[in-house]
């Protein structure tokens, strides 16, 4: 049991589902390819996020979904309890200090509140899964719509440019 748990530690793969009121967050899977397309291909998603390319295809999307066991990168769905897909939550690993977080919600179904309850569950994963990681996003300063959501969340601007053009890092420190 020990050696199970110190290996969860450096891995996304088998995380569980979260539950939220009104969403159901679980790792996308092929079947998925379809649903992921629709809703991404949308040049207010591929402007804002800097691995999107544009158009985004049903390739691109079926690149994403993957089918190999997830380890540093996760892309989790996130879905009505209907079982319409409305978003993304994206989960990284990096190094053995962090773990990165990013998400973008379907045009149909922004302005809700499924982004902060998706991002807000996909934390509380997290904390649980990586308690002495610190858990970070980017974004840029002037997406005020996402940096309302991180800061609603809990996050913090540490005043430190991300590694992507033009974003800064925000951070949750470890609970």
């Amino acid at each position: 049991m020990f050696f199970k748990t110190l290996a969860s530690r450096y891995t996304l793969a088998n995380l569980p589902v979260v539950e939220t009121e009104r969403l159901r967050i679980a790792g996308l899977v092929p079947a998925d390819a379809g649903a992921v397309q629709a809703i991404t291909a949308d040049p207010a998603i591929t402007g804002a996020v800097d691995f999107l390319p544009d158009p985004f295809t049903l390739d691109h999307a079926r690149r994403l979904v993957g089918g190999k066991k997830p380890i540093k990168d996760r892309f989790l769905g996130v879905r009505r309890k209907d079982g319409v897909l409305v978003g993304i939550v994206g989960t990284h690993l990096r190094g053995d200090q962090a773990v990165e977080i990013g998400y973008w919600m379907g045009g149909a179904h922004r302005g809700q509140g499924f982004g902060s309850e998706a991002v807000s569950g996909v934390l509380g994963l997290l904390r649980e899964r990586f308690p002495h990681r610190i858990v970070v996003a980017e974004c840029r300063p002037e997406n005020t719509a996402s940096l309302g959501l991180l800061r609603k969340v809990g996050f913090r601007d540490t005043g430190d440019e991300g590694h992507r053009p033009g974003r800064r890092i925000y951070v949750i420190e470890p609970s």
